[in-house]
This record gives C-alpha cells, sequence and structure tokens, in this order.
C-alpha cells in the first residue's frame, strides 16, 4: 500500500484509529486522529500548539473544553444522514469527549496560537450545502471552517459525491506558494462509503509524473496529498464521503486546475 494511503488500526488507548502527525505524514501543517467511541467512552487530548476541530462524522458525545462544558454535541447518526456538528478547539488548551451514543469524531488539526480565539460549538446550520459541478461531476459540499471563519491556519470541509459521479474534479493541485493564482495546502481526506461494501478511487499525480500514484478506497480510509493534482471518483451504486482537512502557510484555498482538463469547465 502507499504510504499515502491509511487503513484504519484496532482503537490504542485513547480510542484512536488513525493518527496522522506532521511527522508521520512526512509535511509541515496538518494532523488527523480520528476516534471511535462506545457509548460511555471517553477519550481526552490536550492541544498544545495546535488548533483543533473535532468534526462529529457520526454519533453524540459531550464535550468539554480546558474543562468548560460545552453540552451534547452531535446529531447525525451516519454521515449520509445531514450536516455536520463541530466543536472549534483552540491552542493551548484542551478537550474531553464522553460517548452518549456509538461515535466516530474526527480530530483535525494545524499550527494555532494559544489564546487568539475562544472555544466554539459549529452548528450544522453555520454553512449551507453549496453544488459544484455538472452532470456526473456534481458534487454536493459543506464547509466546517472556511477561510473566512475564525482561526489560525485550519480550514475543513466535508463532500457528499453521489454515486457515478467524479469529484476533485477537474483534477487541481494547490501546493505551490504563489498567491493569489495558487496556495500551498497540504490536504487529509477521509472516506466514507455508501453502503459500506463499496470502493472507489483516487489518483494523486504531479506534471512530471514524479508522484503518480492510484489508490483504491475503501470505507473508512484515509489519503494524504502532500502536492499534485488528487481526483477520485464514486462507483455506480455507491455514494462517496469525505472530511477534507487542510493547511499551509497562508489560510487561503486558491487551486490550479490540470491544464490537460480545463477545456470540460468550458463545455
Amino acid at each position: 500500500m502507499s504510504r499515502l494511503h491509511l487503513r484504519q488500526h484496532h482503537p490504542d488507548r485513547q480510542h484512536r484509529v488513525v493518527s496522522v502527525t506532521p511527522e508521520s505524514a512526512g509535511w509541515d501543517y496538518v494532523g488527523f486522529d480520528l476516534y471511535r467511541l462506545a457509548a460511555g467512552d471517553t477519550a481526552a487530548a490536550d492541544t498544545g500548539e495546535r488548533e483543533v476541530c473535532l468534526v462529529f462524522v457520526s454519533g453524540k458525545a459531550r464535550v468539554a473544553v480546558a474543562g468548560e462544558d460545552l453540552g451534547m454535541v452531535g446529531e447525525r447518526m451516519s454521515p449520509f444522514d445531514g450536516k455536520p456538528w463541530s466543536v472549534y478547539v483552540p491552542a493551548g488548551s484542551s478537550f474531553r469527549l464522553t460517548a452518549e451514543t456509538a461515535c466516530e469524531i474526527a480530530a483535525c488539526s494545524s499550527p494555532g496560537v494559544a489564546g487568539s480565539r475562544p472555544p466554539r460549538v459549529i452548528g450544522p446550520d453555520s454553512h449551507g450545502v453549496m453544488t459544484r459541478g455538472k452532470g456526473n461531476n456534481v458534487r454536493y459540499v459543506t464547509d466546517i471552517i472556511n477561510e473566512t471563519d475564525a482561526a489560525d491556519s485550519l480550514l475543513v470541509v466535508e463532500v457528499i459525491t453521489p454515486a457515478g459521479n467524479a469529484s476533485s474534479y477537474p483534477p487541481h493541485k494547490h501546493d505551490r506558494d504563489a498567491f493569489p493564482e495558487e496556495t500551498r495546502l497540504e490536504e487529509v481526506y477521509y472516506h466514507r462509503l455508501n453502503p459500506s461494501q463499496g470502493f472507489g478511487f483516487q489518483r494523486i499525480y504531479t506534471d512530471d509524473r514524479t508522484l503518480d500514484v492510484s489508490m483504491t478506497i475503501e470505507d473508512g480510509d484515509v489519503t494524504l496529498v502532500p502536492r499534485g493534482y488528487h481526483p477520485c471518483a464514486a462507483l455506480h451504486g455507491y455514494d462517496l464521503y469525505y472530511l477534507n482537512v487542510m493547511a499551509g502557510p497562508k489560510r487561503l484555498w486558491r487551486f490550479y486546475n490540470d491544464p490537460q482538463h480545463e477545456w470540460m469547465l468550458k463545455a
């Protein structure tokens, strides 16, 4: 398996089934932990020098940040069943999760400044659902933390790609610090399939093909995009969900389309 393709492991002592750090990924900014909790389980962590967005992929849990009870968070029992609840946790703080139901909670992180802003609950109505593309390139996008929201370096978004459709397509990249044409952002994809036995595909490649990896993505897989174009596809019969985490030197998402495929935007 490619080093850019991760599968879930047995839960560790902190109930994490995936853990990506900048050191393990070989990059500078993005971290990603996936907690799988049974009802009654607890998980806790300090944020240190990183800000964290806790995305409730599924389930409900009581959340405390720096000892302050933020109440019960979460509603949907599947990422395909409604919009997300999330919690922003600043750098220099801590969080504690106590599961009310079975939960899957993603801790998306990037460098932060301690004391720069307070914690907050991000409700499902914080952002609307955007439709992007047309035909079998349609997908449905929900921002969780976008570049206009309060954060230090973190960008977080969910996407639902209907069965048979392409996504992150036409192929685009964001690996050069060349604003306003393009910004350098590392990216994590967390994939889910509905029904869960399905699979899809993702390719990560550069213009010179020094990086060119194609992966079969299954339910629960994580892919890392350090650079290059990174389209993915949902096969007939299986909807594809993914959670994107991005961060880089500028908290701006400016991408560059592969010139060989940009023609279809004008078709």
